[in-house]
């Protein structure tokens, strides 16, 4: 029987969660109250932290994710406590969250940041891996050494990266969609990456200025606590390098892509012979459309809703994310978004009293900017955090405070296949409906430019390559300026439009 949530000391400021948003909460909450007791709740051994942070234009940044142990954020800052443990139950009536080891901690303002988890095509299968955080990239590598072919499901971020940097391996891509990283690129820039695909890749990997600290030491602890379920927290945009994701084969890429279609049923090895229906070999090339039986057994076999099946060595689930909102919910009447987010207002406010959320647990409820949406990115989840904490701050002693610049432009920069890709506003022209048009700019191998134009003025680009054009194109957008007597010529690369708009 645990003891009723009642203390006589005046609750803390609690953060739950060791990732970006729920480590850039507390930081931000230790720098403004240097001499009040920040607490963090997290289920995993590490934290992620935000290095080498850069401010490349208003409202672009980059930055690296590194893992820590987290008595080095405590050594950063004496005044936040960090306790490893999961969240049993939230009492919010009594500003109250229970922990799994059994403590109680009485919370004046609390932030939920415990992120989201992988959603699986399937779950319980032994087959069937979701990639999501550190633990799962190196369990993912393991059984790579040993395989053939692998099946890859999804079309985000994930799964692009996985496509490019698996080498001597057959890959069966499927995407639900007609071109490759739709959550990303229109086809215009999944054509301008599938080709990098087709060339072989070069041999040097650029050195990774990423140090990381892995939990191996605790390994075995954490092994017993993953399988009950808990969660890390998400990779990073460079999760891959260090991990040597090489197959059995002596090939660089074979991939082949299967579009529109989804995972119609799984079968394992026994269930398949017993179905007797019939796997496809891995096609060889795009003219020969002979279709022929796979001689090979393989441990599982996927039917896809197209009516092909193929044999693999294992799937990989890449399917997009839930947010982790299981502990919280229980007994609190939180308004959860469609995508089962916990609601928040323009002040990182949950619907319930002195509860805030930030980074891939929470859905922004607020009327949003016409050139921002959410996406469970990490820049996002590092100004939710940041802004979160500066709410908390601002709300404790009384004082209102603007939304954060940061929301008024979507703009994240990462790369993919080697490429620097910049995404700004709305840069496939989410919601903007058949009122818009493109104009693009594409050097085979070397850049690819879109801007997205409504009634004469830009509202969202996507940038692939060494463009340079990200700050003008940023001010265009924020700026709303009507470019319509520009025609073309914006994108002209003889004219140097940087010199127009400066």
């Amino acid at each position: 029987m645990e003891a009723p949530c009642s203390s006589p000391t005046a609750g803390k400021f609690v953060v739950v969660g060791g990732g970006i948003a729920g480590v850039t909460c507390a930081e931000q909450l230790a720098i403004n109250f240097p001499s009040e007791d920040i607490l963090l709740i997290t289920a995993s051994p590490v934290i992620k932290a935000v290095t080498n942070f850069k401010q490349v234009s208003e409202v672009l940044e980059e930055f690296d994710v590194e893992e820590q142990p987290s008595t080095m954020l405590e050594n950063r800052f004496p005044n936040i406590k960090v306790m490893e443990s999961g969240v049993k139950q939230l009492k919010s009536k009594e500003h109250c969250v229970l922990t799994e080891d059994g403590h109680q901690h009485i919370y004046k303002k609390l932030c939920l940041c415990a992120g989201a988890k992988p959603k699986l095509i399937c779950e319980g299968n032994p087959y069937v891996l979701g990639i999501r955080d550190t633990d799962s990239a190196q369990e993912f590598q393991k059984q790579l050494t040993k395989a053939k072919r692998i099946m890859i499901i999804g079309n985000g971020g994930i799964a692009l990266e996985l496509v490019y940097e698996i080498e001597g391996c057959e890959v069966i891509w499927v995407i639900k969609d007609k071109a490759i990283g739709n959550t990303f690129f229109d086809a215009g820039a999944a054509e301008f990456l599938t080709s990098k695909l087709i060339d072989e890749k070069p041999e040097a990997k650029i050195a990774q200025k990423r140090t990381r600290y892995t939990t191996e030491g605790r390994k075995k602890e954490a092994q017993a606590r993953a399988n009950a379920g808990n969660v890390g927290s998400a990779l990073g945009p460079d999760w891959h390098e260090g991990l040597d994701l090489k197959g059995t084969k002596e090939f660089s890429h074979k991939i082949h892509i299967e579009t529109m279609c989804e995972v119609k049923k799984i079968y394992l090895q026994e269930e398949f012979r017993i179905s007797e229906k019939k796997s496809l070999t891995f096609p060889r090339d795009h003219h020969d459309q002979s279709v022929t039986t796979d001689k090979e057994i393989w441990p599982v076999y996927v039917e896809l809703t197209n009516e092909k099946i193929y044999g693999c060595d294992f799937i990989v689930s890449a399917t997009g994310v839930t947010p982790n909102t299981e502990p919280f919910l229980c007994g609190n009447n939180f308004d959860v978004g469609e995508d089962g987010g916990l609601k928040v207002d323009d002040h990182m406010h949950t619907s319930l009293p002195d509860i805030y959320a930030a980074g891939d647990i929470c859905t922004a409820a607020w009327h949003p900017s016409p050139v921002w949406q959410q996406m469970r990115l990490w820049t996002q989840a590092r100004q939710m955090g940041w802004y979160a904490a500066k709410c908390m701050a601002a709300a404790s002693v009384g004082e209102s405070i603007d939304m954060d610049f940061s929301f008024e432009l979507f703009a994240h920069v990462t790369k993919f296949f080697n490429y620097k890709v910049v995404l700004l506003g709305k840069y496939n022209a989410q919601g903007l409906g058949s009122n818009h048009e493109l104009l693009l700019r594409c050097t085979k191998g070397q850049e690819y430019i879109k801007a997205v134009l409504q009634n004469g003025r830009m509202m969202g680009a996507v940038l692939i390559g060494e463009t340079d054009l990200e700050e003008t194109f940023e001010n265009l957008i924020l700026n709303q300026m009507n470019l319509s007597a520009y025609g073309e010529d914006l994108l002209d690369p003889n004219i140097d439009i940087e010199d127009y708009f400066d």
